[in-house]
Protein backbone atom coordinates (compact mmCIF):
# COMPACT_ATOMS: atom_id res chain seq x y z
CA UNK A 1 0.00 0.00 0.00
CA UNK A 2 0.75 3.85 0.03
CA UNK A 3 1.82 5.87 2.50
CA UNK A 4 3.28 9.48 3.19
CA UNK A 5 7.14 8.86 4.63
CA UNK A 6 9.32 11.77 6.34
CA UNK A 7 12.75 12.32 4.67
CA UNK A 8 14.09 15.01 6.03
CA UNK A 9 13.10 18.39 6.42
CA UNK A 10 10.99 19.68 2.98
CA UNK A 11 11.20 16.01 1.79
CA UNK A 12 7.83 14.43 2.24
CA UNK A 13 7.62 11.15 0.03
CA UNK A 14 5.11 8.48 -0.70
CA UNK A 15 6.26 5.22 -0.57
CA UNK A 16 5.14 1.28 -0.70
CA UNK A 17 5.05 0.28 2.82
CA UNK A 18 3.86 -2.85 4.45
CA UNK A 19 0.51 -3.20 4.89
CA UNK A 20 -1.24 -3.26 8.52
CA UNK A 21 -2.86 -6.30 9.65
CA UNK A 22 -4.87 -7.51 12.95
CA UNK A 23 -2.25 -7.74 15.83
CA UNK A 24 -4.31 -8.11 18.77
CA UNK A 25 -7.93 -8.76 19.33
CA UNK A 26 -8.59 -4.99 20.11
CA UNK A 27 -7.28 -4.12 16.98
CA UNK A 28 -8.98 -2.41 13.49
CA UNK A 29 -7.88 -1.65 10.49
CA UNK A 30 -9.32 1.17 8.99
CA UNK A 31 -9.05 2.24 5.24
CA UNK A 32 -8.47 5.46 4.56
CA UNK A 33 -11.13 7.84 3.14
CA UNK A 34 -9.80 11.68 4.12
CA UNK A 35 -7.01 12.71 6.11
CA UNK A 36 -5.24 15.44 6.54
CA UNK A 37 -2.08 17.86 6.97
CA UNK A 38 -1.60 19.24 10.13
CA UNK A 39 0.07 22.43 11.52
CA UNK A 40 1.99 20.30 13.71
CA UNK A 41 3.34 18.13 11.54
CA UNK A 42 4.89 21.37 9.77
CA UNK A 43 7.74 21.72 12.81
CA UNK A 44 9.06 18.70 11.61
CA UNK A 45 8.53 19.30 8.02
CA UNK A 46 10.51 22.70 8.75
CA UNK A 47 13.54 20.85 10.98
CA UNK A 48 12.49 22.29 14.34
CA UNK A 49 10.95 19.35 15.70
CA UNK A 50 13.09 15.72 15.21
CA UNK A 51 11.83 13.40 13.52
CA UNK A 52 13.22 9.84 12.63
CA UNK A 53 14.36 9.62 8.68
CA UNK A 54 11.79 7.04 7.02
CA UNK A 55 9.06 7.18 9.72
CA UNK A 56 5.40 7.58 8.79
CA UNK A 57 3.90 10.63 8.87
CA UNK A 58 0.04 11.89 10.12
CA UNK A 59 -2.79 11.94 12.61
CA UNK A 60 -5.52 13.18 11.33
CA UNK A 61 -7.75 10.26 9.38
CA UNK A 62 -11.58 8.51 8.87
CA UNK A 63 -12.40 5.93 6.98
CA UNK A 64 -13.98 2.30 6.46
CA UNK A 65 -13.56 -0.68 8.95
CA UNK A 66 -11.98 -3.24 6.70
CA UNK A 67 -11.26 -5.75 9.49
CA UNK A 68 -12.03 -6.46 13.57
CA UNK A 69 -10.16 -8.19 15.81
CA UNK A 70 -12.19 -10.61 18.02
CA UNK A 71 -12.27 -8.56 21.20
CA UNK A 72 -13.57 -5.45 19.43
CA UNK A 73 -17.10 -4.96 20.59
CA UNK A 74 -18.38 -1.26 19.38
CA UNK A 75 -16.92 -0.91 16.15
CA UNK A 76 -17.91 -3.30 13.26
CA UNK A 77 -16.50 -4.00 9.84
CA UNK A 78 -18.31 -1.36 6.96
CA UNK A 79 -18.85 1.29 10.04
CA UNK A 80 -17.70 4.75 8.64
CA UNK A 81 -15.13 6.26 11.60
CA UNK A 82 -13.18 9.06 13.03
CA UNK A 83 -10.17 8.66 14.83
CA UNK A 84 -8.91 10.27 17.62
CA UNK A 85 -5.52 12.18 16.31
CA UNK A 86 -3.76 10.48 19.68
CA UNK A 87 -3.56 6.62 20.77
CA UNK A 88 -4.87 5.91 23.99
CA UNK A 89 -6.04 2.88 25.90
CA UNK A 90 -9.02 3.92 27.49
CA UNK A 91 -8.62 2.48 30.27
CA UNK A 92 -5.89 3.88 32.62
CA UNK A 93 -6.69 6.55 35.60
CA UNK A 94 -5.99 9.71 33.10
CA UNK A 95 -8.70 8.32 30.38
CA UNK A 96 -11.00 7.38 32.67
CA UNK A 97 -10.51 11.22 34.05
CA UNK A 98 -11.17 12.16 30.61
CA UNK A 99 -8.27 13.18 29.13
CA UNK A 100 -7.14 10.24 26.97
CA UNK A 101 -4.39 12.66 25.43
CA UNK A 102 -2.49 11.82 28.90
CA UNK A 103 -2.99 8.48 28.52
CA UNK A 104 -0.47 6.48 30.30
CA UNK A 105 -0.19 3.56 28.06
CA UNK A 106 -1.01 5.84 24.50
CA UNK A 107 1.40 7.91 22.16
CA UNK A 108 1.30 9.33 18.50
CA UNK A 109 0.54 7.99 15.25
CA UNK A 110 3.75 6.79 13.08
CA UNK A 111 5.86 5.97 15.81
CA UNK A 112 6.23 2.85 17.92
CA UNK A 113 5.53 0.75 15.11
CA UNK A 114 1.93 2.26 14.48
CA UNK A 115 1.06 3.38 11.08
CA UNK A 116 0.83 7.00 10.48
CA UNK A 117 -2.98 8.53 9.15
CA UNK A 118 -1.17 9.93 5.82
CA UNK A 119 -1.48 6.62 4.40
CA UNK A 120 -4.00 3.98 2.94
CA UNK A 121 -4.92 1.81 5.04
CA UNK A 122 -3.68 2.29 9.28
CA UNK A 123 -4.05 -0.46 12.01
CA UNK A 124 -5.65 0.80 15.16
CA UNK A 125 -5.20 -0.31 18.15
CA UNK A 126 -7.82 -0.08 20.68
CA UNK A 127 -10.56 0.50 18.39
CA UNK A 128 -13.43 0.95 20.20
CA UNK A 129 -12.05 3.76 22.53
CA UNK A 130 -10.21 5.32 19.63
CA UNK A 131 -12.86 5.36 16.69
CA UNK A 132 -16.15 6.92 17.09
CA UNK A 133 -18.73 5.83 14.38
CA UNK A 134 -20.56 7.97 11.85
CA UNK A 135 -24.14 7.05 10.70
CA UNK A 136 -23.83 5.73 7.01
CA UNK A 137 -26.45 7.78 5.65
CA UNK A 138 -24.07 11.37 6.89
CA UNK A 139 -20.89 10.12 5.60
CA UNK A 140 -21.03 11.67 2.55
CA UNK A 141 -20.90 14.74 0.31
CA UNK A 142 -20.00 18.53 1.90
CA UNK A 143 -20.33 17.08 5.55
CA UNK A 144 -16.97 15.07 4.93
CA UNK A 145 -14.87 18.52 5.66
CA UNK A 146 -16.56 18.87 8.50
CA UNK A 147 -15.85 15.94 10.26
CA UNK A 148 -12.57 15.27 9.46
CA UNK A 149 -12.05 18.61 11.25
CA UNK A 150 -12.93 17.05 14.42
CA UNK A 151 -10.00 14.26 13.97
CA UNK A 152 -7.69 17.09 15.75
CA UNK A 153 -8.66 21.10 14.92
CA UNK A 154 -12.00 21.56 15.96
CA UNK A 155 -11.39 19.32 18.98
CA UNK A 156 -7.87 21.34 19.61
CA UNK A 157 -10.03 25.02 19.27
CA UNK A 158 -12.49 23.92 21.96
CA UNK A 159 -9.68 22.49 24.37
CA UNK A 160 -8.59 25.54 24.29
CA UNK A 161 -11.55 27.82 24.83
CA UNK A 162 -12.48 25.00 27.63
CA UNK A 163 -9.32 25.19 29.44
CA UNK A 164 -9.68 29.05 29.11
CA UNK A 165 -12.94 28.91 30.95
CA UNK A 166 -15.24 30.96 27.81
CA UNK A 167 -18.21 30.89 29.18
CA UNK A 168 -21.64 32.60 28.63
CA UNK A 169 -20.79 36.89 28.14
CA UNK A 170 -16.88 36.58 28.51
CA UNK A 171 -14.46 38.32 26.49
CA UNK A 172 -12.52 35.98 24.55
CA UNK A 173 -9.21 36.91 21.91
CA UNK A 174 -7.59 34.08 19.99
CA UNK A 175 -3.74 34.36 18.73
CA UNK A 176 -3.45 32.27 15.79
CA UNK A 177 -5.70 32.36 12.59
CA UNK A 178 -4.71 29.15 11.67
CA UNK A 179 -6.95 26.11 11.19
CA UNK A 180 -7.09 25.56 15.46
CA UNK A 181 -7.24 28.97 16.14
CA UNK A 182 -10.18 29.44 13.87
CA UNK A 183 -11.95 26.19 15.17
CA UNK A 184 -11.16 28.00 18.67
CA UNK A 185 -13.47 30.98 17.57
CA UNK A 186 -16.01 28.70 16.33
CA UNK A 187 -15.78 27.01 19.77
CA UNK A 188 -15.58 30.54 21.73
CA UNK A 189 -19.02 31.16 19.68
CA UNK A 190 -20.60 27.92 20.56
CA UNK A 191 -19.74 28.35 24.20
CA UNK A 192 -21.22 31.82 24.47
CA UNK A 193 -18.67 34.34 24.34
CA UNK A 194 -20.02 37.81 23.69
CA UNK A 195 -17.11 39.61 22.25
CA UNK A 196 -14.61 37.34 20.70
CA UNK A 197 -10.83 38.85 19.01
CA UNK A 198 -8.59 37.69 16.36
CA UNK A 199 -5.44 38.32 16.11
CA UNK A 200 -4.76 38.31 12.64
CA UNK A 201 -2.37 40.12 9.59
CA UNK A 202 -4.19 37.94 6.72
CA UNK A 203 -7.51 39.28 5.42
CA UNK A 204 -8.86 35.67 4.25
CA UNK A 205 -8.35 34.46 7.47
CA UNK A 206 -9.36 37.27 9.46
CA UNK A 207 -12.62 36.82 6.70
CA UNK A 208 -13.34 33.21 7.62
CA UNK A 209 -12.82 34.29 11.47
CA UNK A 210 -15.58 36.81 10.80
CA UNK A 211 -17.70 33.97 9.54
CA UNK A 212 -17.25 31.57 12.51
CA UNK A 213 -18.02 34.54 15.10
CA UNK A 214 -15.05 37.44 15.15
CA UNK A 215 -16.64 40.50 16.49
CA UNK A 216 -13.32 42.47 16.02
CA UNK A 217 -10.19 41.76 14.51
CA UNK A 218 -6.90 42.78 15.09
CA UNK A 219 -4.28 43.21 12.66
CA UNK A 220 -1.30 43.58 14.23
CA UNK A 221 1.87 41.64 16.65
CA UNK A 222 3.86 42.81 19.48
CA UNK A 223 2.76 46.14 21.23
CA UNK A 224 0.79 47.20 18.51
CA UNK A 225 -1.43 43.88 19.25
CA UNK A 226 -1.41 44.59 23.02
CA UNK A 227 -2.56 48.58 22.41
CA UNK A 228 -5.46 47.37 20.18
CA UNK A 229 -6.93 44.70 22.19
CA UNK A 230 -6.96 47.08 25.14
CA UNK A 231 -8.57 49.83 23.69
CA UNK A 232 -11.34 47.22 22.83
CA UNK A 233 -11.43 46.12 26.12
CA UNK A 234 -11.43 49.56 27.89
CA UNK A 235 -8.36 49.21 29.37
CA UNK A 236 -8.67 45.81 31.11
CA UNK A 237 -8.01 42.83 28.69
CA UNK A 238 -9.93 39.74 27.97
CA UNK A 239 -11.69 36.97 30.01
CA UNK A 240 -9.90 34.13 28.30
CA UNK A 241 -6.74 34.26 26.39
CA UNK A 242 -6.64 31.14 23.82
CA UNK A 243 -3.28 30.71 22.16
CA UNK A 244 -3.36 28.63 19.67
CA UNK A 245 0.87 29.31 18.18
CA UNK A 246 2.86 27.79 20.61
CA UNK A 247 6.00 31.03 20.20
CA UNK A 248 8.05 33.39 22.55
CA UNK A 249 5.83 35.89 20.89
CA UNK A 250 2.43 34.45 21.56
CA UNK A 251 3.11 34.02 24.69
CA UNK A 252 4.31 36.76 25.33
CA UNK A 253 1.07 38.64 23.81
CA UNK A 254 -1.24 36.32 25.86
CA UNK A 255 0.37 37.66 29.15
CA UNK A 256 0.01 40.90 27.78
CA UNK A 257 -3.58 41.52 26.97
CA UNK A 258 -5.44 39.04 29.47
CA UNK A 259 -7.38 40.50 32.30
CA UNK A 260 -6.34 40.28 36.08
CA UNK A 261 -8.06 37.13 37.10
CA UNK A 262 -8.17 35.80 33.91
CA UNK A 263 -7.56 32.52 32.12
CA UNK A 264 -5.04 31.65 29.45
CA UNK A 265 -5.96 28.52 27.31
CA UNK A 266 -3.00 26.96 25.32
CA UNK A 267 -3.02 24.03 22.85
CA UNK A 268 -0.05 25.72 20.30
CA UNK A 269 2.66 23.48 20.22
CA UNK A 270 5.34 25.00 22.14
CA UNK A 271 8.60 26.08 20.62
CA UNK A 272 11.19 28.48 22.08
CA UNK A 273 8.90 29.62 24.69
CA UNK A 274 10.30 31.55 27.20
CA UNK A 275 10.36 30.37 31.74
CA UNK A 276 6.64 31.50 32.87
CA UNK A 277 7.01 34.35 35.58
CA UNK A 278 4.88 32.78 38.45
CA UNK A 279 5.41 35.19 40.67
CA UNK A 280 3.62 37.32 38.19
CA UNK A 281 0.65 34.72 37.79
CA UNK A 282 0.46 35.31 41.91
CA UNK A 283 0.28 38.57 41.96
CA UNK A 284 -2.33 39.17 38.98
CA UNK A 285 -4.53 36.10 39.64
CA UNK A 286 -3.85 34.77 36.27
CA UNK A 287 -4.49 30.86 35.50
CA UNK A 288 -3.10 28.74 32.73
CA UNK A 289 -4.42 25.15 31.91
CA UNK A 290 -4.02 23.28 28.55
CA UNK A 291 -2.23 21.14 26.25
CA UNK A 292 -2.39 18.02 24.09
CA UNK A 293 -6.59 18.19 23.02
CA UNK A 294 -8.40 14.94 24.57
CA UNK A 295 -9.84 13.94 21.23
CA UNK A 296 -11.15 10.64 22.18
CA UNK A 297 -13.50 12.62 24.71
CA UNK A 298 -14.53 15.28 22.34
CA UNK A 299 -15.73 13.64 19.43
CA UNK A 300 -18.57 12.02 20.54
CA UNK A 301 -19.76 15.49 22.16
CA UNK A 302 -19.48 17.61 19.17
CA UNK A 303 -20.35 14.94 16.50
CA UNK A 304 -23.92 15.85 16.79
CA UNK A 305 -23.78 19.17 15.82
CA UNK A 306 -21.63 18.67 12.84
CA UNK A 307 -24.16 16.45 11.57
CA UNK A 308 -27.05 18.74 12.35
CA UNK A 309 -24.96 21.70 10.31
CA UNK A 310 -25.13 23.40 13.72
CA UNK A 311 -21.47 23.33 14.10
CA UNK A 312 -19.29 23.51 11.01
CA UNK A 313 -15.53 23.70 10.50
CA UNK A 314 -15.19 23.09 7.02
CA UNK A 315 -14.05 26.40 5.39
CA UNK A 316 -10.53 26.21 7.43
CA UNK A 317 -9.87 23.41 4.50
CA UNK A 318 -8.38 25.80 1.43
CA UNK A 319 -6.95 22.72 -0.80
CA UNK A 320 -8.04 19.28 -1.72
CA UNK A 321 -5.21 17.06 -3.06
CA UNK A 322 -4.87 12.97 -3.46
CA UNK A 323 -1.90 11.42 -2.15
CA UNK A 324 0.37 11.82 -4.67
CA UNK A 325 0.69 15.18 -4.19
CA UNK A 326 0.96 14.87 -0.77
CA UNK A 327 4.73 17.08 -1.43
CA UNK A 328 2.41 20.13 -3.03
CA UNK A 329 0.17 19.89 0.18
CA UNK A 330 2.82 20.04 2.75
CA UNK A 331 4.55 23.27 0.89
CA UNK A 332 1.07 24.84 0.66
CA UNK A 333 1.06 25.27 4.34
CA UNK A 334 4.31 25.53 4.78
CA UNK A 335 4.52 28.89 2.75
CA UNK A 336 0.79 29.81 4.05
CA UNK A 337 -0.79 29.66 0.84
CA UNK A 338 -3.34 27.05 1.98
CA UNK A 339 -4.88 26.85 5.54
CA UNK A 340 -5.66 23.32 6.01
CA UNK A 341 -4.86 20.61 3.70
CA UNK A 342 -7.32 17.81 3.14
CA UNK A 343 -5.90 14.52 1.50
CA UNK A 344 -8.69 12.91 -0.32
CA UNK A 345 -8.26 8.74 -0.95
Amino acid sequence: MKAAVFYGPHDIRVNDVPTPHVQSPKDAIVKVKYACICGSDLWSYRGISSRKIGSRIGHEFMGIVEYVGRGVAKIKKGDFVIAAFSRSDGTCPECMAGIPSSCRNGGYWGVDGFDGGQGEKVRVANADNMLTVVPKSKAKGKLMKALIALTDVMCTGHHAAVCADVTKGKTVAVIGDGAVGLCAVLASRRLGAKQIILLSTHKYRAKIGRKFGVTDIVDARGNEAFKKVRKLTNDTGVDCVLECVGTKESWETAFAIVRKGGRIGWVGVPHDVPSINISEMFSENIGIMGGRAPSATYIPQLLPEVLSGKLDPSPVFTKTINLSQIAEGYEAMDKRKSIKVLIKF
